[in-house]
This record gives structure tokens, C-alpha cells and sequence, in this order.
């Protein structure tokens, strides 16, 4: 997927719109608690600064349903933004109003302003015509460098493009580079850990991939959907009984297609969803009634580590059980480590799997790790994101 970037259009001196993916979390007291998705944006931010670029930067927050939310605004971002350029990023007090087109026009070379968040506009996400067109009218060039939103069709992600020239930024960039190489191109063997609730979430994914990797491997909740399947007990474990017949034919698709697919062989369960609940390990055939499994088990554990010492390129999507609670974080953490030594392409896709990277402190020893969850998503599962489509081809 070959689109041009902001490397290969004339920026210089020009009015760019940029669309970031500023949707950080942050606590009650509105302190931003992980600013990683404004780092990742300041590559784009900074070449446009250097090549004296008067610059408009927009972004979601939240979920403000296209209502005016004082709780979800942008202040925080332009901020941290500010704090981290080193120069001050104005912050419009609209979106496309009268304050936003003022501050834009009279933007100077090298400077910076922060759209409000665009969706306090009720149309930006029906990818409403008219708000495109505002968007449009605020600059001459955009850029797109929100991969996290790239599978919406939305006013700020596609509908803007058809009005002005539309390129993508780095990080967009880098994500396609990753992600794509990775699955037209892997270097082999290529293996693919997939954890997460529920099989049907993740079905597109897993069909994808077993066309392309050598060995899938199992974790997380939708392992028990897979047991169930094969006719043992999963107590109250999370389990699709509406998807046994799904779950078989992935295991026969496997087979089919050559690639090896791996289940956890023992699995660590507790008495109840606590974080210090009662918990033992026992095998995947041997779950009993009334206990629920929460993560994989030491002999899993030893036999995917020593399945990944053989990669040459891993994609991981979804934790392997439930990391939010320490007792059940020795899975996830476990892979993490084995994968963080070995010598091969390691691409996280995104969303849990991220946070459990970086909750174990191990995000440098990783190749890439994805901006988007569900952009992840989708384009491991070759579906087309509207955000990037939109985008001028090289």
C-alpha cells in the first residue's frame, strides 16, 4: 500500500491541516496519564515546523457524541503539546467557527495551532459534506497521521481528502511500512500470538493470518470457546456457545492450510473475577465447575517461549489473560519477555497488548508497536481503512 507522504508534495510555506490521534487517556483530575500518542505525532509536527509550514493540528478526545463537553476538551493536549515542542500551540476555542478560521489565517511560518475536538461537531462523524468542506477551507495541504482512526470514515479522516491534497505523515507511514511488510513479506517462520474475549472479534483476523504465518498461537478468554468446542469443561470460563462450530472449523482450516495452531495445554483459573481470588493451575481437559480461567499456564508458558526462540517475525495481538490483575499478568509477561530476546521482527498490534508492553517496561525491545487498536485490527485482517484509502497514491 504505496501513498505518498509529506515528503513528496511541495509543504513549503503552506497552510497544513494535520489529523492526529490525540485521543490520550488521562485521570479525574484531567493530568494526562500516557502522552505516547502525541510522541508519536511529533516527528510529522516537527518536518512541517522545519520546512515553515503554518500548522493546523486536529484530533478526537473521548466520546463526546458531537456535543460541546468542557470535560473533553483539547486544553490538555495543547498543553502537553507546547510542553514537549517547546513553543506555544494555540488552541482554537471552536472547531471550524469563527476563532478557528481567525487563528488560521493569521498564522505565522513555524507556527502552531490545535483545532478543539472535532467531535463536538455533530457531523464529523457521519463524514458530513459541509463540515469536510470547513475543514477543507482552514488550509492547502492534508495530512493524515492518525492511524488509530484510519478505519473510520469520518469528516477530519476522509472526508476533508476530497477537497485538498491529501498525503500521510510518518507515523502512518511507518505503520503501513510495519504492518504491511509483515504480512506480504514476512521473513519466516512467522508466527502470530492472538489473545483477547472472544473468537468472533478476532474471526476476520485469525482467517487472514492462517493464509499467511507458520504457526498461530492461542491465548487469552477465546481459548475456552476453542475447549469447549473439543468437548471439555470450561466451568465459568468466558465461552461463545454460539461459535463451537466456528471454533472447529478454524482447528480444521489450520489443518488444512499446514500451519501449526497451538492452544494452551494448562491454564490458571480463580473462583471468582477478583483480583485476589483464590487461583491454581490446572490442565486445559481438567477445568472444574464453578472456577473461571483468567490466564495460561506454566507448562504453556515453556512451550510458546520455546516455539518463539525459532521466529523470525511475530505479530502479537491481545493479551494472553487477564493482565489488569497481577496473579493472572504472568502469562502476558512471560511472552513478553521471550519475545523481547529473541532476534526477529516483533510487531505489537496495538491497544492491550501495548499497555502490557509497556506495563512490563519492555516497549524498546520491540520492532514496532502499532498506534491503532482497531485500525490494527482491521488491516491484519487486508480490510481497506477508509483514512488511508483516501490518501493520494505514490
Amino acid at each position: 500500500m504505496n501513498k505518498k507522504t509529506v515528503r513528496d508534495i511541495d509543504i513549503k510555506g503552506k497552510r497544513v491541516l494535520v489529523r492526529c490521534d490525540f485521543n490520550v487517556p488521562y485521570d479525574e483530575n484531567r493530568n494526562i496519564t500516557d502522552n505516547r500518542r502525541i510522541v508519536a505525532a511529533l516527528p510529522t509536527i516537527q518536518y512541517l515546523i522545519d520546512n515553515g509550514c503554518k500548522i493546523i493540528l486536529c484530533s478526537h478526545l473521548g466520546r463526546p457524541k458531537g456535543e460541546v463537553k468542557p470535560e473533553f476538551s483539547m486544553d490538555i493536549v495543547a498543553a502537553e503539546l507546547s510542553r514537549l515542542l517547546g513553543k506555544v500551540v494555540k488552541l482554537s476555542k471552536d472547531v471550524v467557527g469563527e476563532d478557528a478560521r481567525n487563528l488560521a489565517a493569521n498564522l505565522q511560518p513555524g507556527e502552531v495551532m490545535l483545532l478543539e475536538n472535532v467531535r463536538f461537531e455533530p457531523g464529523e462523524e457521519k463524514n458530513d459534506e459541509e463540515l469536510s468542506k470547513a475543514f477543507a477551507s482552514l488550509a492547502e495541504v492534508y495530512v493524515n497521521d492518525a492511524f488509530g482512526t484510519a478505519h473510520r470514515a469520518h469528516s477530519s479522516t476522509t472526508g476533508v481528502a476530497n477537497y485538498l491534497p491529501a498525503v500521510s505523515g510518518f507515523l502512518i507511514e511507518k505503520e503501513l511500512n510495519f504492518l504491511g511488510t509483515a504480512l506480504e513479506n514476512p521473513a519466516r517462520p512467522f508466527m502470530a500470538i492472538l489473545g483477547g474475549k472472544k473468537v468472533s472479534d478476532k474471526i476476520g483476523v485469525i482467517d487472514s493470518l492462517l493464509e499467511k504465518v507458520d504457526v498461530l498461537m492461542i491465548g487469552g478468554a477465546m481459548a475456552y470457546t476453542f475447549f469447549k468446542s473439543m468437548g471439555y469443561n470450561v466451568g465459568n470460563s468466558i465461552c461463545e456457545l454460539d461459535k463451537l462450530d466456528l471454533a472447529k472449523e478454524v482447528m480444521e482450516k489450520a489443518k488444512a492450510k499446514g500451519v501449526k495452531f497451538m492452544l494452551p495445554v494448562d491454564t490458571k483459573i480463580g473462583k471468582e473475577f477478583d483480583a485476589n481470588t483464590e487461583s491454581k493451575i490446572v490442565k486445559y481437559t481438567e477445568i472444574p465447575d464453578g472456577w473461571e480461567g483468567f490466564d495460561i499456564g506454566e507448562e504453556t508458558i515453556k512451550i510458546y517461549s520455546e516455539e518463539l526462540q525459532k521466529a523470525k517475525t511475530v505479530i502479537w495481538n491481545g493479551p494472553v489473560g487477564l493482565f489488569e490483575f497481577d496473579q493472572f499478568a504472568v502469562g502476558t509477561n512471560s511472552i513478553a519477555k521471550a519475545l523481547a530476546d529473541i532476534d526477529a521482527v516483533k510487531i505489537i498490534g496495538g491497544g492491550d497488548s501495548a499497555a502490557a508492553i509497556e506495563k512490563a517496561g519492555l516497549a524498546e525491545k520491540f520492532t514496532h508497536i502499532s498506534t491503532g487498536g482497531g485500525a490494527s485490527l482491521e488491516f491484519l485482517e487486508g480490510k481497506k481503512l477508509p483514512g488511508i484509502e483516501a490518501l493520494q497514491d505514490a
